[in-house]
């Protein structure tokens, strides 16, 4: 049956790319690259760098594909996103059904398919609405939140005290609690809605890229700053990709 890659490329540094996901590409008949439209082709442009750069054997076809786009009106944001699986869950089977019998093919994800990515469980729904059956395997990459950490050399997490993962949407609905937050996906600017005078914040954009753009200090100070340079580079780019760390305390506060 048809095999599937789902192949984590890091944060847009080709030089994130592992040797296992190097393999799987050049194993693979075709390697699937989506596109979102104009404005957006740098998104694109960095797995075609990575495909021209690593990908060796001749006979691996590069085929690009446009995603479906996310409707949003009268729907709640779950239901928005349960469309645009679905709507996915289409495509991708259109892909599938175009391998070599018993063909491989790869998809190409930022950062790691494991954090924040639905390409996992679009693929699993892409399995139970074909009419024919495959399997996919996961390589891990090189996810934001290391880059993030790398970039500001710093640890993610303050000793012995958790971490929490989250999304700008739900940082705005609960608040900041832990004394570590990474948040990621925030098109509503949630930092800047926190009133915390004790919170730091770490925050980073086109990481591992030469477009890097990363900012830290106490959020009070910078958080306006943040704004206005994230509004500057998504006008510049057409696209942004940023993430963040909040954190509030110390190590060894509790001693």
């Amino acid at each position: 049956m048809p095999h599937i890659h789902i192949i984590g490329i890091g944060t847009g540094n080709p030089e994130h790319v592992t040797i296992q996901a190097i393999n799987a590409m050049n194993a693979s008949d075709a390697i699937f690259i989506p596109t979102k439209g104009p404005g957006k082709d740098g998104l694109a442009a960095v797995r075609r760098e990575i495909c021209s750069r690593y990908v060796t054997n001749s006979k691996t076809e590069i085929i690009e594909f446009a995603v479906p786009k996310r409707a949003t009106a009268d729907r709640t944001y779950l239901e928005s996103v349960d469309a645009w699986h679905a709507a996915i869950a289409e495509t991708y089977v259109r892909l599938i059904e175009g391998l070599p019998d018993a063909g491989t093919g790869a998809f190409l994800i930022w950062g790691d398919p494991s954090l924040y990515d639905s390409t996992i469980r679009i693929l699993e729904r892409a399995r139970v609405a074909s009419s024919f059956a495959f399997e996919f395997s996961v390589i891990p990459g090189i996810t934001s939140v290391q880059a993030l950490a790398a970039s500001h050399r710093i640890p993610i997490n303050l000793v012995g005290k958790p971490l929490e993962l989250t999304t700008g949407r739900r940082l705005v609905e609960k608040g900041n609690r832990a004394e570590s937050t990474v948040v990621m996906l925030d098109g509503e600017l949630a930092f800047s809605k926190i009133d915390d005078p004790d919170a730091e914040i770490f925050w980073g954009a086109y990481l591992g890229t030469p477009n890097e753009i990363t900012r830290a200090g106490r959020l009070a100070d910078v958080a306006d700053e943040i704004v206005r340079v994230r509004a500057e580079a998504r006008a510049r780019h057409g696209w942004i990709m940023d993430i963040y760390l909040l954190r509030k305390g110390h190590d060894f506060d509790d001693l």
